[in-house]
């Protein structure tokens, strides 16, 4: 019972680095696409900004440019939610909740076997 445990743990970390992984390739490719788009927007502010900066020209730059600032704050808002969730997990651990949520999942995976599209990274394979 205790290896059943260990591999379930084993399972479920990997799953947690699974979804950190996601996470945080979610919030790139954001930057990647809406963040440089709203950047780019924004370019003429920007070389504005350079020469005579001021958080006024910021705050109206932002103000009348509403798709871009929309843009960024969705970059910069799931940026740091993403940096908030990670770090409460660093500092005080997986919850006993997120943990059963995580278990369950791994669960879910083992039930539906191969067939699952984190069944490779997830499960690890003992034929090796």
């Amino acid at each position: 019972m205790c290896k059943d445990d260990s591999v379930s743990q084993v399972q479920v970390q990997r799953l947690y680095i699974l979804i950190i992984y996601g996470r945080w390739l979610i919030v790139g490719l954001l930057w990647i696409s809406i963040g440089f788009l709203s950047i780019w927007s924004l370019r003429g502010e920007i070389a504005l900004w350079i020469k005579h900066f001021t958080w006024v020209s910021v705050r109206y730059a932002l103000a009348y440019n509403k798709l871009a600032t929309l843009g960024l704050s969705l970059c910069v808002g799931t940026t740091t939610a993403v940096l908030v969730w990670q770090s409460r997990h660093i500092l005080w651990g997986i919850s006993p909740e997120e943990q059963k949520r995580l278990e369950q999942q791994v669960r879910q995976i083992n039930h539906q076997g191969q067939t699952h599209p984190l069944w490779k990274w997830v499960i690890p394979d003992n034929s090796n």
